[in-house]
């Protein structure tokens, strides 16, 4: 880098007038550019974006004409939380060019029940958008991934032609291979399991409190997916201090994520209770509990639950966060209080809950998995 480009960086970075110690002329383009970064980053001795829409939709075409896509996400989270443009997203004009994501629609998520009449076709527009996104990039692999886990714990010595797994029958009847007809005679046939009787039970009970908002966007969008699968039958709860069952909208994510409330109190107990109730099959039931277990509720009450559904064979899975955020803030006390009860309590990132969940259903060790995956809750 020559020193004319390291100077005209650091004139970028100070910002100019008083703080600038470069005296470094800027061009026209930079000019534009320096002018974009002041509005939200000098916005305590400026105007900032301005309250109007057409102030805060320039600026965003700005910034997508300026920085790349990862930049541009960075900088309207910044412009969240430095100027309130959460107040801005009840307009109409911001969301049409607002570059969405899935911090987006856990905002608007947060904001449901206050946005207008006249915004919320163009919200439903923008959560659509970022679920079909997800949904292509994270349907196959967990499809994939369960239906294969089933399949592998549901072989059958009777298949009938379209249940058989033929790459296990070959190589279980390699030895009556007949060269003289170049075949293989299969003396047993290896099958999978009938796809249309429901193996296993999958209960997802989410905690909408506004911390968990990407992992509630997540978990929604996994619970769609799951749903599809005959071989399961998927029921999701969310709770606050009221138990809502959205197992009903499954079929429609976006419907779904809109039933979600985030922001409220925390009741696990009483969202716990609620699963013990619907939970007809302990032995063959996953109930994944997404919460950070800070318990608003009666504490001693939740950890009762949890023991009890340890106790009747369910196997409990505490994530304390499914997003890709890093470590999240937890209650210590009732996590180790769950990993006493060998119910596994560490934060997953979600291009690894498809494996998570084909381990459970397939009754392999999560603890071992979750170690492998360095996602162990460090004691």
């Amino acid at each position: 880098m020559s020193e004319d480009q390291q100077m005209r960086k650091w004139r970028l970075i100070l910002g100019g007038n008083q703080s600038d110690g470069t005296d470094h002329p800027l061009n026209p383009a930079d000019l534009q550019l320096d002018k974009t970064l002041e509005a939200l980053y000098d916005s305590d001795r400026s105007a900032g974006l301005g309250a109007s829409s057409p102030n805060v939709n320039r600026w965003l075409g700005d910034i997508r004409s300026f920085f790349p896509n990862t930049v541009v996400q960075v900088m309207q989270k910044d412009a969240m939380k430095r100027l309130n443009l959460t107040q801005m997203l009840l307009e109409k004009e911001m969301l049409e060019n607002v570059d969405a994501d899935v911090h987006l629609v856990a905002t608007l998520m947060t904001l449901s029940r206050v946005i207008p009449d006249k915004t919320k076709d163009t919200a439903r527009q923008v959560v659509r958008k970022v679920v079909n996104e997800l949904m292509a990039k994270l349907a196959q692999p967990t499809q994939q991934a369960i239906a294969g886990s089933l399949n592998r714990s549901a072989r059958n010595s009777r298949p009938r032609h379209n249940e058989i797994n033929w790459h296990a029958t070959i190589q279980k009847n390699l030895k009556h291979y007949q060269p003289e007809y170049k075949t293989i005679i299969p003396e047993s046939r290896i099958g999978y399991g009938r796809k249309r009787t429901s193996l296993k039970d999958v209960v997802l009970c989410i905690d909408q409190s506004g911390s968990m908002g990407t992992s509630a966007v997540y978990s929604g969008i996994f619970g769609s997916v799951m749903a599809s699968i005959p071989a399961i039958k998927t029921k999701m709860v969310v709770f606050d201090t009221a138990v809502v069952d959205l197992t009903e909208e499954l079929t429609d994510p976006v419907e779904l994520l809109f039933g979600v409330q985030l922001g409220g109190g925390t009741d696990i107990n009483a969202a716990l209770t609620y699963c013990q109730q619907i939970i007809t099959r302990p032995l063959d039931t996953v109930l994944v509990l997404i919460s950070d277990l800070y318990e608003g509720g009666n504490q001693d009450g939740m950890r009762k639950r949890a023991t009890e559904l340890a106790a009747a064979g369910v196997q409990v899975v505490a994530l304390l966060a499914l997003n890709d955020e890093g470590a999240p803030a937890y209650d210590h006390g009732n996590a180790q209080f769950f990993s006493n009860l060998n119910i596994p309590v560490f934060a997953c990132t979600p291009d690894k809950f498809p494996d998570l969940m084909a381990t459970a259903l397939s009754k392999q060790d999560i603890g071992q998995w979750a170690a492998k995956e360095d996602f162990v809750l460090k004691k």
